[in-house]
């Protein structure tokens, strides 16, 4: 039996795309039409995902951050994760993590731990499949997709 190594991921682009303002992460899927929003712990979870921090220093970082007496961050850190990928949100990699995970936090005070939560918003798939925002190659918006041309 082939023993498989550890998962790595790494944000689904270019289906994917996401913008941290504040405390909060929006995320735009134009595969689905569907909008998502992450706060607090959440939002710091994805952008150590999209920085390109592992599990575990995502873990440690937490620890370090948030006051978790009591918490399973592993456990809670690993269904957030697997419920991002079950929403394509998040797909897996063969790349190790290089990036670093939460950042420093401001002096030693550690907030209130409040488990992640994905809020997933439908209302406005018609529009964001319509538009052709999504029609991108894989450097993203607003990068239009190179079309060949054949010389005559």
């Amino acid at each position: 039996m082939v023993e498989s190594g550890p998962q790595y991921y790494r944000i689904n682009t270019p289906q994917i795309v996401h913008e941290a303002i504040d405390n909060e992460v929006v995320i735009v899927d134009f595969e689905s039409g569907n909008y998502y929003s992450l706060e607090d712990v959440g939002a710091s979870i994805w952008t150590a995902l999209a920085g390109g921090a592992g599990i575990e220093r995502i873990v440690a970082s937490i620890e370090s951050a948030y006051d978790c007496d009591g918490v399973d961050v592993l456990i809670t850190v690993a269904k957030f994760v697997e419920e991002l990928l079950e929403n394509e949100l998040l797909a897996t990699t063969d790349l190790a993590p290089t990036g670093d995970a939460l950042p420093a936090q401001n002096g030693s005070i550690r907030r209130a731990f409040t488990p992640p939560v994905l809020n997933r918003y439908t209302d406005m798939q018609e529009l964001l499949l319509l538009d052709p925002i999504h029609d991108v190659d894989e450097t993203g918006w607003p990068n239009l997709p190179v079309l060949e041309t054949v010389d005559q």
